[in-house]
Formats: structure tokens, C-alpha cells, sequence
């Protein structure tokens, strides 16, 4: 076995190592299932063992990420294995069948770790909705590692997985990428598969990579992508995905939407963000600022559509085909008692306001509102891109806050979600990258900010380039999120 302590090598290296014979396939699984037996980040809601972690693999399998093992957000269903979304109404199943994305990863070679803790039904910006208790973030215990895919993105710091998969409605991959100080890619819409993914809301949806840097992300996404039959929104990227490479910035443009940045951002993430957009000057890119008139009402809109869309999706979990019973009194009791106790406090909060807002005589005045606004942002961004290559934000307005502090204020915790939400109803490419350390408010040791970059539908290729550049040139210690 190599010298090389596999455990501080991002995934692209350990896949190199794995095919120029330093290190076995099942060297390197051993070395990471002893590693996720170690978590105490609550990281995983399931672990597997060396016989779960390469069933349904591909063992002959010599392609570019061949024996690299893989943490899977519990949102996606796989076969055999327990996943529950992180809700008590799923507990315990284990479905016949396995995801699209699922099973690309196995038929590529990699072994899956486990399964990975979330906001329930990938419903917050914490992983405090999570019914198996929140995620920690490695960097602080005391803070929350960001929703939904905050286990995800835990483990992918802790050095507790080589990489994850995680899914992003609006902002699931990206808020807590940038939280815990890693990448984060949520994909153009239909890019990947959704077949298997638990459905929360269904036109926005998407898969995507939480890995140590732009160069896995750009590894794991190329395995992703591509159209599947098992999904008609499917579409796949169009000359797949290669290796980044970029090493500058030049005669690239890059839009700040000023109407968008104010003054809900904290100053240390402000400060780091306005060194970024030095760098990237720096780098040869050049900076201007863009109008997107109807983003600040990003949040509203969607927090109209996704609950609708979630009220429909979960209409399906009532006691009878899969998950827990918890009444057999009558047929209705038994509706109410399952779904009452099966599902926890935000899951319910937006199964109401989304029916509520598909209620007769009040769908054109909510619902209808919002698509005609999400219409209008789409449109804001097309224009953007008209001038520009690359939509420039910070990912999160603040960085990590305290497990707590905001879960009795819905509103002030979807406002994590200030800048991501327009992206996702737009459908277009978003990543996150670190950019830097900053104090929280409040006081506590500093911690990692995200900066995001968007690019237009299906431009992932030059998104990652452009990524890659500025990644090289900030040189982000990730190494201070590392579990001992």
C-alpha cells in the first residue's frame, strides 16, 4: 500500500493512485469504512459494512473514478437499503430498486459509505429538521453545517468521505458547500436524473457533487450526467463533461447583481466576497455590475412553488404502501395519525402553505403569481447573459450560525437562501467554492464563506474552468475542517 494517508487526498488523486496500482480498490474501502465508523458529526444516518458498501458494484470497472467509495444524501432510494429522507414516516424502508444516479456510481466502480443526514424530506437550511437529529458542522459543533444536504457536506469536510452526492431545490448543495468550507455544484436542471430521487419539488429538483475541490466535482458530475428513459425532464449535458483546466481569467465578464447584494449580508462575508472579486480582476476577468430586477422576490416565489409542488409529492406517504402505521382504527384515522406523527414540524408547515396556496380561489393569486414571477427571473437572467458570462454572489449571507439560533423564526432561515433560490427557479448551473474565513456575528472562531458563480443552462463546462481558475489562485486551506 502507498505511503500516501488516503484520507488527505482529494478523490481525483486517490483515483490515480487506485489505477497505477499504489493502492488497491479494496485497500483504499477499508481505509474509509474505518474512517466513517469514527463519525461523530452524525454525518451518516446509515453505514455500511465492506459486503453493503460493493454490492451492485462494478468491479471490473476501469473508467476514471474506478474503486473510489461515495456517501449518498438518504434522498435517494437505493436497493435493499434502509432511506428515509430523514423522517420518521419513511423509517425503516427499504426499496426495491435503486436510483439512476445510484447505480451510475456503482456501474462506474464506486463503493457507497453510507447513507448521509439531511434536512427531512430535504425540507431547510440546517439539517435541524433532520428527525434523527442535526449534523454537525466539523468546523464548529456548536453550528449548523446548512441544509439539506448538510450531512453531505459534513462528512466531504470532516475528511469523513472522499466526495458525496447531495440534491439542491434551492440552494441544498450549494448553502451548506459553502458553509463547511468545500465545493458544491448544483447542475443545470434535467443534466442528471432525478429517477429515485425522493421528490420534495419536482421542476426544481436536482442532483449534484459536494467534493473537495472544482477538479472532483467536475469527476463526480461527469459520471452523473447524461438523459435517462426512467425520467422525461432528463436531457444529460451535451458533450459531457472533461477535466478542467483553466488557469486565468482572461476575457471572461462577470455580472454583480448590486440589486441583489445589500444589506442583509454580514460585513465579514461582504469583505471576503468583495477580495474575491479582486482576484478574479486579478485573474484577467473583468467586473461589472448587472440588473436582476425581479431576483429579491426569488425567495417569495419559491417558497409559493415548492410547497405546492411538496404538497402534491407527499400526498403519497400515508400509511399504506411503504413506511410507518401508526392507526388502524378507520381509513381516515389512520391518514391523520400516520401523517401527524410521521412527518415533523416544517415538512408540515409546507405541505399547509402549499396547499393552501393551490386552494381553489386562491391558486391564481399565489400560485399563478409565482410562476409568473419565476417566468420573469428566467428572463432577468437571459438578459444578464446577454452582457456577461458569469453571474457572481455570495453563496450564503452569513456563515455557519449556531444550532438554534434561528429555528424559531421560519423566515429569518429561508433567508439563507437569498441568493441561491434565483438560480434554482431558473434552472441554470450554480457552484460554490470557498473564498475564505470570516467572523460570525455574534462572535465565535472564524468560518468559511462560499462564493458562487452562475453560468447559463448547460454551461457547466466553462463554469468549472472559470471555478478551477479562481480556486487555484484563493488556495483555501481546507484542512482546518478536518476531523482528528
Amino acid at each position: 500500500m502507498s505511503d500516501t494517508n488516503l484520507l488527505t487526498v482529494t478523490a481525483a488523486e486517490t483515483a490515480r493512485l487506485i489505477r497505477d496500482g499504489e493502492v488497491s480498490a479494496a485497500e483504499c474501502l477499508d481505509v474509509w469504512l474505518e474512517r466513517t465508523a469514527a463519525d461523530d458529526l452524525n454525518g451518516y444516518l446509515w453505514k455500511a459494512d465492506r459486503e453493503a458498501a460493493v454490492k451492485g458494484v462494478d468491479g471490473s470497472a476501469g473508467g476514471p473514478v474506478a474503486g473510489v467509495p461515495v456517501a449518498i444524501k438518504d434522498i435517494f432510494v437505493t436497493e435493499g437499503v434502509p432511506t428515509t429522507a430523514a423522517s420518521k414516516i419513511l423509517e425503516g424502508y427499504r426499496p426495491p430498486y435503486s436510483a439512476t444516479a445510484v447505480t451510475k456510481l456503482a456501474e462506474a466502480g464506486m463503493p457507497m459509505l453510507g447513507k448521509t443526514n439531511m434536512d427531512e424530506f430535504a425540507m431547510g437550511s440546517s439539517n435541524e429538521n433532520s428527525a434523527y437529529g442535526p449534523a454537525l458542522n466539523p468546523w464548529d459543533r456548536a453550528r449548523v453545517p446548512g441544509g439539506s444536504s448538510g450531512g453531505s457536506a459534513a462528512v466531504v469536510a470532516g475528511g469523513l468521505a472522499p466526495w458525496a452526492l447531495g440534491t439542491d431545490t434551492g440552494g441544498s448543495i450549494r448553502q451548506p458547500a459553502a458553509l463547511c468550507g468545500i465545493v458544491g455544484l448544483k447542475p443545470t436542471y434535467g443534466s442528471i436524473s432525478r429517477y429515485g430521487m425522493i421528490a420534495f419539488a419536482s421542476s426544481l429538483d436536482q442532483c449534484g457533487p459536494l467534493t473537495q475541490d472544482v477538479t472532483d466535482a467536475a469527476l463526480l458530475l461527469a459520471q452523473l450526467e447524461g438523459k435517462d428513459e426512467m425520467d422525461s425532464t432528463s436531457t444529460g449535458i451535451d458533450g459531457g463533461i472533461e477535466p478542467p483546466s483553466a488557469e486565468n481569467l482572461e476575457g471572461l465578464t462577470f455580472g454583480i447583481p448590486s440589486d441583489l447584494i445589500g444589506d442583509g449580508v454580514d460585513p465579514g462575508v461582504k469583505a471576503v466576497f468583495d477580495r474575491t472579486v479582486s482576484r478574479i480582476e486579478q485573474l484577467g476577468g473583468k467586473v461589472v455590475e448587472i440588473d436582476l430586477p425581479h431576483a429579491g422576490h426569488g425567495i417569495s416565489a419559491y417558497y409559493v412553488l415548492a410547497p405546492a409542488e411538496a404538497s402534491t409529492n407527499l400526498s403519497r406517504y400515508d400509511g399504506v404502501r411503504y413506511g410507518i402505521r401508526d392507526s388502524d382504527a378507520d381509513l381516515t384515522s389512520m391518514y391523520e395519525v400516520t401523517r401527524g406523527d410521521g412527518f415533523g414540524p416544517e415538512v408540515k408547515r409546507r405541505i399547509m402553505l402549499g396547499t393552501y396556496a393551490l386552494s381553489s380561489g386562491y391558486y391564481d393569486a399565489y400560485y399563478g403569481r409565482a410562476q409568473r414571477v419565476r417566468t420573469m427571473i428566467v428572463r432577468d437572467f437571459d438578459a444578464a447573459f446577454s452582457k456577461v458570462d458569469f453571474v457572481i454572489t455570495p453563496t450564503s449571507p452569513s456563515v455557519a450560525f449556531g444550532l438554534g439560533e434561528k429555528t424559531t423564526d421560519p423566515l429569518t432561515m429561508y433567508l439563507n437562501d437569498l441568493f441561491t433560490v434565483p438560480m434554482s427557479l431558473a434552472g441554470i448551473p450554480a457552484i460554490s467554492i470557498p473564498a475564505g474565513m470570516a467572523a460570525p456575528e455574534g462572535g465565535g472562531p472564524d468560518m468559511p464563506v462560499g462564493f458562487q458563480i452562475a453560468a447559463p443552462a448547460f454551461g457547466e463546462q466553462k463554469l468549472l474552468e472559470a471555478s478551477l481558475a479562481l480556486e487555484t489562485a484563493i488556495g483555501f486551506d481546507r484542512s482546518g475542517g478536518r476531523v482528528a
